[in-house]
């Protein structure tokens, strides 16, 4: 099994021991990364070239996919030696993100999409069939996003760990969707910050739905920044401020085993600031209860991180865990002991980055 760290991928590896495969996602394909007497030092490099968004590793085929902002999805069957292209009627649309799960005793693709659409597969990628009502929803038509081409996209998948056909995705920016019967039909929750980024329905709190949408942005009365829903996306409650240290919060993680046990990352302000600023000013946080309080993780970490950090990622094996944190300076950072402590295992591969956001910083540098 492999550790995937990309902006739009899996996130989350369980098993009995720690994994010693770290594929990272980077505008300049994959860097596969093994550990080795407790330090990690490259292997090999996939798809170079590529601007990787999200890696995914399908234990039941032992395939891996690979999508990227360039309109294409890859897959291989032999664990990255090869590669092959497996996007064949999605249309030439960059790919967002790419999650699983079981479905009538197989595995089903999903892949979202820019422009805003959604698709799925039966049979490993050979083939993709569009869910048509993500589209369908009113108010689709004033979906957008702020950078050029303006479109909004789906940026998060996230599945009911209890009812297999309830679907939740966050789309950037058009709000938070939730479908009851596979993907069929889809409704639009309001009162939520439209700018969706991630959705979270952890195994670890069933019956919970968590939503991250940044706090830069949205009216004041929209529900923004960590949020919880327990009762199906119907109610929301913020779980952290308006004036949360971690602004345009993005990434998050939360234990499987233990629900109570969360981690956020993202940027002070949102991306429109960074040239301005010369910074993404980002930093981890973690919660312990739930999300009631948080604390902003230093130890190991920068005073000052300038780039922003776009994905994260979590190995957890039989009595422990390690977390992944990379940033659009191409860094990696690591902890094994619950964030108390972090450790740059890896320097300036390329950057880890969603679409064009690591050009806000490297331009202004």
């Amino acid at each position: 099994m492999f550790i995937c760290l990309s902006p739009g991928g899996q996130t989350t590896t369980v098993g009995e021991s720690p994994n010693d495969t770290l594929l990272v996602g980077t505008v300049d394909g994959i860097f596969a990364f093994a550990r080795r007497n407790g330090s990690w030092s490259l292997q090999q490099r996939f798809l170079p070239g590529e601007h990787i968004s999200a890696i995914l590793f399908e234990p039941s085929s032992r395939m891996l996919f690979a999508g990227t902002y360039g309109e294409a999805l890859f897959a291989s069957k032999d664990l990255g030696k090869s590669w092959e292209r497996r996007d064949r009627d999605i249309g030439g649309w960059e790919i967002y993100t790419l999650a699983a799960q079981p479905v009538g005793g197989r595995t089903r693709l999903y892949a979202g999409t820019q422009p805003a659409h959604l698709f799925y597969s039966d049979d490993l990628g050979q083939n993709w069939i569009e869910m048509p009502g993500l589209r369908q929803v009113p108010g689709v038509e004033q979906w957008t996003f702020p950078g050029p081409p303006h479109q909004a996209h789906v940026k998060s998948l996230a599945f009911d760990p209890q009812r297999a056909e309830t679907i939740y995705a966050a789309v950037e920016v058009g709000g938070f969707l939730k479908s009851k019967d596979g993907g069929r039909t889809w409704k639009t929750v309001s009162g939520l910050n439209p700018d969706a980024h991630r959705v979270l329905a952890p195994v670890s709190d069933p019956g919970s739905v968590y939503l991250v949408m940044p706090t830069t942005n949205g009216a004041p009365t929209d529900v923004a920044g960590v949020c919880v829903s327990r009762d199906g996306g119907g109610s929301w409650a913020s779980l952290t401020p308006r004036d949360f240290r971690i602004g345009y919060v993005d990434p998050i993680l939360i234990h499987p085993r233990n629900g109570n046990l969360m981690f956020v990352a993202g940027a002070k302000t949102g991306p429109g600031t960074w040239r301005k600023l010369h910074t993404a000013d980002a930093r981890v946080a973690r919660s312990r209860d739930g999300g009631q309080s948080w604390e902003i993780l230093h130890k190991g970490l920068p005073d000052h991180i300038r780039a922003n950090i776009e994905a994260t990622a979590m190995d957890v094996w039989d009595g422990g865990f390690a977390l992944f944190a990379g940033t659009t300076d191409g860094d990696v950072f690591y902890s094994d002991d619950e964030g108390e402590s972090w450790r740059k295992i890896i320097q300036e591969i390329g950057a880890v980055s969603k679409a064009h956001h690591y050009h806000n910083l490297h331009v202004a540098a």
